[in-house]
């Protein structure tokens, strides 16, 4: 497997770890970048972007990256907090008025940043085609009822995140979710992607598909036995409704919508660049005050989804114990995807850390693929 790319001197060693994932790993296509200081000090990618080997994987290749696409929409969050637009601890019904349905009044908007609102998924069977309808989708989650009590525990919502706070934003900012995107990050930081998989600067799109050896898991599939054992509970239907939220990742349908919680698709640059930014001394995308609420812990628990210990600041995972958790320093924060990919900062180290793949494993959090590679990373730092 031939790499391309490149690491500054003292990384070097990073090339081989790299490769190592493509020979021991099952990685077919994948990009890895650092950029630390400002500067971009790692990038390497590898492989093809799509499933018969023909088409060359390059640095702005885009993946769909699933939930690390969240970390990226909880920044659009906190730019409109920094503009004035959005109090965190207001009602998000002051500026969405239908969302107070349901018992849904006092929600905050840090409430649903940091997954307490009790919004992780739809109670009622809802239609396949749904997810391709973002004001039907938007106005669905308006009219949803909280599994329980919100503020009084701790549950990831896998796919409503999207809705409910694009839906916010676009409220709040008078204008278009693609459009927030393209004026606060995609034109800031020069990204190759963004949200769905159109319209970016860059058109290079791999085709995702399953790990062929599944990894051996660095924890168990508590989420998968959680949906076995009761297939109308919250953690089942927050994954399953609609089943469409599982299936059709490289279909156009997928590509060309809007599911801001799931289907970004970027490059391992981009999401190093803005991680890279929120380490930075002096971010360009967010006053230092809201970087710091970014990774000031806000909730902390047994999550009633995702079935693991997981500490949330504003918008992301906190870094962890935990190695598929762990984001560098102690102070790091971001987002994995399922499938493997992750994005994170390291502000202590002024660091930002961005991993893509085309083949997905199990692991909600990081897999052995990115565990190894920033492992490998912090010992030669």
């Amino acid at each position: 497997m031939e790499i391309y790319g490149f690491c500054a001197p003292g990384l070097e060693p990073l090339y081989d770890t790299f490769a190592a994932n493509f020979r021991e790993c099952g990685d077919s296509g994948a990009a890895f970048a650092v950029r630390q200081h400002g500067e971009l000090v790692v990038s390497l990618w590898a492989g093809s972007a799509d499933r018969n080997g023909e088409t060359p994987y390059t640095e702005d290749t885009l993946a769909n990256v699933f939930s690390s696409s969240k970390g990226v929409l909880a920044l659009l969050v906190l730019q409109q907090v920094a503009e004035g637009r959005l109090d965190l601890d207001r009602p998000v019904a002051d500026y969405w008025p239908e969302f107070a349905a349901a018992g849904k009044a006092q929600v905050t908007a840090r409430q649903l940043l940091c997954h307490r609102a009790g919004l992780v998924a739809f109670r009622e069977k809802v239609a396949d085609s749904l997810i391709y309808d973002w004001p039907g989708a938007c106005a669905q989650v308006a009219a949803t009822e909280p599994w329980w009590e919100p503020g009084s525990k701790q549950g990831y919502a896998p796919f409503l995140y999207g809705w409910s706070l694009g839906g916010l934003l676009e409220r709040v900012a008078a204008t278009g979710l693609l459009q927030l995107y393209r004026q606060g990050l995609g034109g800031t930081l020069d990204l190759d992607g963004g949200f769905g998989a159109v319209g970016h600067k860059s058109s290079r799109i791999a085709d995702v598909g399953p790990l062929k050896q599944p990894l051996p898991e660095l924890r168990e599939n508590a989420v998968g036995r959680a949906i076995k054992e009761d297939r109308k509970g919250p953690v089942a239907m927050a994954f399953t409704n609609p089943m469409s939220l599982m299936m059709g990742t490289n279909s156009a349908e997928w590509r060309g919508a809007l599911i801001p919680a799931a289907n970004g698709h970027f490059s391992a640059r981009d999401l190093a660049t803005i991680y890279g930014d929120l380490a930075a001394e002096q971010p360009r995308t967010l006053p230092k005050v809201l970087v710091e609420e970014a990774g000031r812990e806000q909730s902390r628990g047994r999550d009633a989804v995702l079935q693991a210990e997981v500490s949330f600041g504003c918008g992301y995972i906190l870094s962890g114990r935990a190695a598929d958790l762990r984001f560098g320093g102690e102070h790091g924060f971001g987002h994995p995807g399922a499938g493997g990919s992750v994005g994170f900062a390291d502000p202590d180290r002024g660091l930002g850390c961005g991993y893509v793949t085309t083949r997905l494993g199990q692991s909600l959090f990081m897999d052995r693929r990115s565990v190894r590679l920033v492992e490998h990373l912090y010992q030669l730092l």
